[in-house]
């Protein structure tokens, strides 16, 4: 008789022992429904066995009631991720699992579309690029099949300005490894640049490329899943997710805008799709390709170290050029604009040119508050401010969804003058549309991302111009459309628009607030900061010599500030690299971080307190501690937070320390405390 091992979607690193089903359909790399406990639930079959474990009655064995799935749906390579990912991140082999593999049963899902065009695209490449091209392709050294799993793989970064051709660099080298019939996976950090990249992947391989992301029903994204474990889709590109896509003899992985944080999981396992690539092409000796304007703290160490090799990308291509950019004050200024990018704004349009400007906020205004006595509306159950959203007439909350209406006067002492603070994208497209009402118009963020186009007609008014994203918001990816095609003169939009988006009619950029991220208690805030501004800055004349950026700040003199709008990238890294040294942050230390959660106050303190002390005895030397002490945000959706951190030079030294530290606090563990644990944080909120 065949017995199965199968882990589950729970915190546990134990596998459990089934009996082959009815119909002898289980297999090692498919889903089994399975009695657990007093449940049904899904499990992963992870491995096949003949005989019970040693010490369990055969007749005690419970038997598989039904498989999922007819064919594999993972194989061993991706059990040694899940399960190297279990160990790393501290969680369990089912839940690593669960977060690779698609939900969602197998139907049919058009490929990308396909190009009339050849397949090998006609433009010359500069002397920079080729030489980039040549290095990433170069024959690997002899014994670089497959590397001992703590070897680094081939690592290469392209390190190049706004618009100097890196992803003509990636498709190429994409190109060269598939000819050699091997396997591409191509990683971009947001959803919105996954439809421009496979657009544009679409166009250059068609029907051998597929897209993953969790925009896509289940269904879709498991029928993907499916035509690339069986060969039909030798490239992939999809964000952080994608990093696991089931492709066959993998030969290379690009990771596009290696800064963005969003390739860090918020959700356990908590993994960071940088970490997952490093592992996968040592495991499958393959080589991996990172890329960036504004490259990460740690990425710019390793190149610095000489563990990645740097390839640089110096000029723009398409006749564009570095564009001017200007720090200009708020601190006189009423409303949103200043005068100087009000002037800006109206020479663009009367060169029938394109604008963006930035607001990473969401909503009309950041806070609601009471000049008379400072009283501010704050959430009912997040220790933040709620957020004034005038286009719906509530006051938000955009870490648990709480929502109220403004305060007619004061609750505290009965001023009627309490009213919002601080502007957010919705104020700044009211202002823009009120100072040039001439001018065609579109906010793009998170409030009208999703929503329908505003009229039957593709989003566009009877006059022909692009409808009012008031109360009509409309879908991200048409907004784009009409940018591209010349039909909206202003976009507004939040960080979304702020990388990989490339406009060929875009003079002018306007961040109408650069502050906005350095008032975080975090040590990665100035880095945010800087890399969004360059970043944003690099929307601006990619096709035209005249590019123009303006960056209003109340923080003049700020490095964050001062070297972004020099563009002075190594001034910056030196400096923040110093800074992180003498500190003893990342990339000079490794974190843990440990974050108790509980609706009881007391239980909070308690359980943080006692998972300190239990960690105390445990650390090795020169290994450190941070906290115990309340999370910058102390509560969120009623759940009281406290957080611990374990910090040494290196990770393996407290990596032991946190597993023993996790297998004592279990033991007289609080049920109504809930423990999250973070390897390698990227946020410290």
């Amino acid at each position: 008789m065949a017995f199965f091992d199968i882990v589950f979607d729970i915190p546990s690193d134990q596998s459990f022992t089934y009996k082959i089903d009815e119909k002898g359909e289980a297999a090692s790399g498919k889903r089994a429904m399975v009695p657990f406990g007093r449940r049904e639930c899904l499990g992963y079959i992870i491995a096949e066995r003949e005989t019970a474990p040693d010490g369990v009655k055969e007749e005690s064995v419970k038997k598989i009631r039904r498989v999922v799935d007819s064919e594999r749906i993972f194989d061993k390579n991706d059990i040694e991720i899940a399960r190297w990912m279990a160990g790393f991140y501290l969680c369990g082999t089912g839940q690593a699992l669960a977060a690779m593999i698609p939900s969602g049963r197998r139907m049919t899902v058009p490929s990308l579309p396909g190009s009339d065009e050849d397949d090998e695209p006609s433009l010359k490449i500069s002397e920079e690029q080729e030489a980039a091209l040549n290095a990433i392709t170069s024959p690997l050294p002899a014994p670089c099949s497959l590397l001992p799993a703590n070897k680094l793989p081939p690592m290469f970064y392209l390190y190049g300005i706004t618009g100097s051709g890196k992803t003509e660099v990636f498709l190429r080298a994409a190109q060269h490894i598939m000819n050699a019939g091997k396997s591409v996976i191509y990683l971009v950090p947001e959803i919105s640049l996954t439809h421009q990249t496979a657009e544009v992947i679409g166009k250059r391989f068609g029907s051998q490329a597929a897209t993953l992301h969790s925009g896509m029903s289940p269904s879709k994204r498991f029928a993907e899943w499916m035509r690339i474990r069986k060969g039909d889709a030798p490239i992939v590109v999809g964000p952080r997710s994608a990093v696991f896509a089931p492709v066959p003899n993998l030969g290379l992985i690009i990771i596009d805008e290696e800064h963005d944080s969003s390739y860090k999981s918020g959700n356990t396992p908590r993994y960071h799709a940088r970490q997952i690539a490093i592992r996968r092409c040592s495991q499958e000796g393959a080589r991996l390709v990172m890329g960036s304007a504004t490259p990460s703290a740690e990425a710019w160490k390793l190149m610095t170290d000489g563990n990645i090799k740097r390839l640089d990308l110096s000029r723009r291509l398409s006749g564009g050029k570095i564009p001017e950019i200007k720090p200009v004050s708020l601190t006189k200024t009423e409303g949103c604009l200043t005068k100087e990018l009000k002037d800006e704004i109206r020479l663009t349009a009367q060169m029938g040119r394109q604008t963006i400007l930035f607001m990473n906020r969401r909503g009309f205004a950041h806070f609601y508050q009471c000049p008379s006595c400072g009283w501010e509306q704050t959430c009912r159950r997040c220790s933040v401010s709620l957020t004034w959203h005038k286009s719906r007439g509530r006051c938000i909350c955009h870490y648990c969804g709480y929502t109220e209406a403004p305060p007619k006067s004061c609750p505290n002492c009965g001023s009627v003058e309490a009213g919002y603070r601080g502007f957010g994208i919705e104020m700044i497209e009211e202002e823009v549309r009120r100072t040039f009402p001439d001018l065609r118009l579109r906010r793009a963020d998170a409030d009208t991302a999703g929503k329908k186009s505003a009229s039957a007609t593709g989003g566009m008014s009877p006059d022909g111009n692009p409808a009012s994203t008031g109360n009509h918001a409309s879908n991200l990816e048409e907004t784009l459309a009409l940018f591209k095609a010349g039909l909206i003169d202003i976009l507004i939009g939040t960080q979304m628009v702020a990388k990989g988006l490339n406009f060929q009619g875009v003079r002018l950029v306007g961040v109408v607030f650069a502050d906005t991220g350095l008032h975080l208690p975090d040590f990665r805030a100035a880095e945010r900061t800087f890399s969004l501004i360059v970043q944003v800055a690099g929307r601006a004349g990619r096709y035209f010599p005249d590019g123009k950026v303006i960056v209003q700040t109340l923080r003049m003199e700020d490095p964050a500030i001062t070297r972004s709008c020099a563009l002075d990238v190594t001034g910056f890294f030196n400096a923040e690299l110093n800074q992180r040294r003498a500190l003893n942050f990342p990339p000079y230390s490794r974190l843990i971080r440990f974050t108790i959660r509980s609706k009881d106050e007391k239980r909070a303190d308690t359980a943080i307190k006692r998972l300190a002390s239990l960690a105390k005895p445990l650390l090795p030397g020169g290994a450190d501690t941070l906290g115990p002490a309340e999370c910058p945000i102390g509560i969120i959706n009623n759940n009281f937070r406290r957080q611990f951190i374990l910090r040494s030079a290196s990770m393996g030294a407290i990596h032991a320390a946190a597993r023993e530290l996790l297998a004592r606090y279990e033991k007289g563990k609080d049920s109504k405390t809930y423990l999250e644990v973070d390897v390698d944080p990227v946020s410290m909120l």
